[in-house]
């Protein structure tokens, strides 16, 4: 089978190329996939290039998203049969035309979503769901204040968050991304790309707030991005720190915190599936749901076949793009 594989760590993509590889091995709790789309995500970089905090032997496979078909199921598995339309979210092994994992690893779709769009959401969608429903504890009516916010988690949060009843404030910098989160269907634009960063956050999300700040904050930015808004929050407000894609990881003053009784807390998308893989059945559901309602749509970018992955990985190297970059496996 074809097949992304990375025999040594590099930043340049094109150094990485799709060979013939053998088939995956079934195993007894496991189950077969034919890869119909798989997408990339910045973590995707940091793994093949040897700087992710979980890092496999090598040569292997990259991607952690990956829609498509199930092929065959292994003698214990029960809740997946043949045929069945599927999302799963590995450590690596997406960027592949087969794809064996755990049945814990995969989620039914529906089969009215098109495998692009399942791919896309992915990853993406349920650490945005989870950060805004369970570490950042969003109820109906809350307004929620979103940095990053044209990126795939961004985007991810901004639909949730608006479909769940929120008011949305989505954090970008430039016109295009604010066209895509308007899109997406935010409520206001926060310009982070203004001057004196900590002051103009502020004052634009106090004016949308009529001065009462947001009640949760999305942050996948991290460095002084997070340091701005985090000074936007309500009294009680709630902070979820997402990731760090400025590249800097932000020192909390605890004193501002007691000051305005904030909560700060960290969303790591792995632990789920690891202790509690019912919370993510229970969160495909819901994403299901509200795509059927025509709530979530993902903001595709770009579709490139498997054979073209150097050009996809390359393009989300250059940290311009808005929404997701998909891989299609015929």
């Amino acid at each position: 089978m074809k097949a992304v594989l990375i025999r040594q760590f590099s930043e340049d993509p094109r150094t990485h190329h799709v060979e013939e590889v053998a088939e995956p091995v079934v195993g007894s709790d496991d189950i077969l996939i034919a890869v119909k789309a798989a997408s990339l995500n910045f973590p995707d970089l940091l793994v093949m290039s040897g700087k992710y905090q979980i890092l496999p032997e090598r040569p292997f496979t990259p991607g952690k998203d990956a829609a498509g078909i199930v092929e065959a199921v292994g003698p214990n598995v029960r809740t997946f049969k043949q045929g069945d339309h599927v999302v799963a979210q590995v450590e690596n092994g997406c960027f592949a035309s087969r794809l064996s994992v755990p049945q814990s690893s995969a989620q039914k779709i529906p089969t009215e979503m098109p495998f692009a769009d399942a791919a896309a959401m992915g990853l993406v969608y349920q650490t945005a769901y989870f950060a805004l429903t369970d570490r950042g504890n969003f109820r109906n009516g809350e307004t929620v204040l979103i940095s990053g916010a044209a990126g795939g988690v961004g985007l991810a949060a901004v639909q949730i968050a608006k479909a769940l009843g929120a008011k949305v404030l989505a954090g970008v910098t430039s016109e295009a991304q604010a066209k895509a989160v308007h899109q997406s269907g935010a409520d206001e634009v926060i310009d982070l790309s203004a001057a004196n960063l900590p002051e103009s956050t502020r004052e634009q999300v106090h004016r949308a707030t009529n001065g009462k700040g947001a009640d949760v904050f999305l942050d996948p930015v991290g460095g002084d991005v997070f340091d701005a808004c985090i000074r936007s929050l309500a009294r009680r407000g709630r902070a979820v720190i997402i990731g760090f894609a400025a590249g800097k990881i932000p020192v909390i003053k605890g004193s501002y915190l007691l000051l305005k009784n904030i909560s700060v807390s960290g969303m790591q998308w792995t632990d789920y599936p690891t202790y509690s893989p019912e919370l993510v059945a229970e969160a495909q559901a819901k994403l299901n749901e509200l795509y059927l309602q025509g709530l979530l749509r993902p903001h595709i970018t770009q579709v490139f076949a498997l054979e073209s992955f150097a050009d996809a990985a390359a393009r989300l190297t250059s940290r311009g793009v808005i929404g997701k970059l998909v891989l299609t496996i015929h």
